[in-house]
């Protein structure tokens, strides 16, 4: 009988080893499997083929639990992508600055305004003006301040705005960045636009059954006949069509083809407009020079519309270099991709400067200092580079004597 009773005893006790050691065995690979986990290592697998029964139902589980893991990860790591890549393509610059001032986040559109390249820090900030920096440090959830940005682009106004939120109990402030400028160039142009459009149409629609008129009565008159009532009519039909002409150069202003943007080698566009300046400068001492870096530099816009928007900087400098008597002058043609990989364009004359009155409705449609111009020119261009994603600005040196457009692909 005692025999009897130390060999279920045994049994019992032989039965409970080999549970405690399947236990420890998949406590120990539970543990593994965390560890690697939070190591955020996933190469591992447990072994399924020299196993059989119970281990191998828990190694194919947790090889399971491994495999719904990565494709977690892997989903994440999309949704992390798909919401980077619309961050981006904002023309709003974002910045995500915990309390020590780390920059955890940052937009395309914040670098290019800022005109830094890496944002990881607020002190950075400090290349693009102590305004700015102060401002982001100390600018609070749901206030609203400006700040200039003084680059070699010139200066711009931003509009910079905080909100606040928590992520991992930490909190955060989400700032962003406008162009004022931008903004406000964009409005006006659209106004102009729209009123030009109005003003073409109801002129157009009134002058041009008069010219038709005057043109019906004058071929049912006599040859022979040259008195009040014709030389009236002739006079009439040629104001009208002199109105009807001017009315066309202003239609250009609000039809402006779709870009239908391209790549393009950008030296021997450049090396072109050269060609057409010298010959816009023909019988003068003007020298135009062209420096493209790096020399196979490609540009992605419509070359036709940015071809007529250079053409038309580069006759306004032959005329304000021929208009002030200048023995000589310099245009030069300069194009280069920045640290933020924009392509600029600068066109440089050292003509007469331009005063700052002048300066600042340069763009404005129908501005004009010219006693035959129309306004037309410059503002056309601007609407160019603003349907082609770029812009232009102008900046004056006074030190160096020199005007300069410079056009920027973002």
């Amino acid at each position: 009988m005692n025999i009897f009773f130390y060999i279920i005893i045994t049994v019992l006790l032989a039965g409970l080893i080999v549970v405690w050691r399947k236990y420890l065995r998949t406590k120990s690979k539970i543990a593994f499997m965390f560890n690697a986990l939070d190591n955020n290592d996933y190469s591992f697998k447990f072994n399924t083929d020299r196993v059989s029964g119970n281990e191998r139902y828990i190694n194919d589980s947790l090889n399971q639990i491994k495999q719904l893991l990565i494709n977690a990860r892997n989903r994440t790591i999309e949704h992390e992508k798909y919401y980077e890549q619309i961050i981006n393509s904002v023309t709003t610059g974002i910045l995500v600055v915990n309390d020590r001032g780390n920059i955890l986040l940052s937009n395309a559109a914040a670098c290019r305004l800022t005109g830094i390249s890496i944002l990881t820090h607020t002190d950075q900030l400090a290349g693009a003006g102590s305004a700015l920096q102060t401002t982001v440090r100390q600018i609070q959830p749901g206030e609203k301040k400006k700040a200039d940005v003084t680059s070699e682009r010139g200066t711009v106004n931003l509009l910079v705005q905080a909100s606040a939120t928590t992520l991992d109990s930490k909190r955060l402030r989400i700032i962003t960045l406008n162009d004022i400028n931008a903004a406000l160039d964009q409005n006006e142009v659209d106004s102009w636009t729209s009123l030009t459009r109005v003003l073409t149409h109801e002129i157009m629609n009134t002058v041009a059954p008069i010219s038709s008129l005057s043109e019906t009565l004058l071929s049912k008159m006599p040859d022979s006949r040259h008195d009040e009532t014709r030389e009236g009519l002739e006079v009439i039909g040629q104001t009208c069509r002199e109105l009807l002409s001017f009315i066309e150069s202003y239609r250009k202003f609000t039809h402006i083809p779709t870009p239908v943007p391209q790549l393009f080698y950008v030296a021997p566009f450049a090396e072109k407009q050269k060609k057409l300046a010298l010959e816009l400068a023909s019988g003068t001492d003007i020298a135009v020079t062209v420096d493209v870096t790096p020399r196979d530099l490609i540009l992605y816009a419509d070359e036709g519309l940015i071809s007529h928007v250079v053409t038309n900087i580069l006759k306004n400098a032959v005329q304000a270099i021929r208009s002030s008597g200048q023995s000589a002058g310099i245009i030069s043609i300069k194009a280069w991709a920045d640290e933020t990989e924009a392509v600029n364009i600068e066109i440089t004359n050292n003509g007469p400067l331009i005063d700052d009155e002048t300066a600042r409705h340069i763009f404005v449609p129908f501005f004009t200092t010219k006693s035959n111009g129309s306004g037309i020119g410059l503002s056309l261009a601007k609407q160019i580079m603003r349907l082609s994603g770029g812009s232009i600005t102008l900046r004056t040196c006074h030190k160096a004597g020199t005007t300069t457009f410079v056009l920027r692909f973002p």
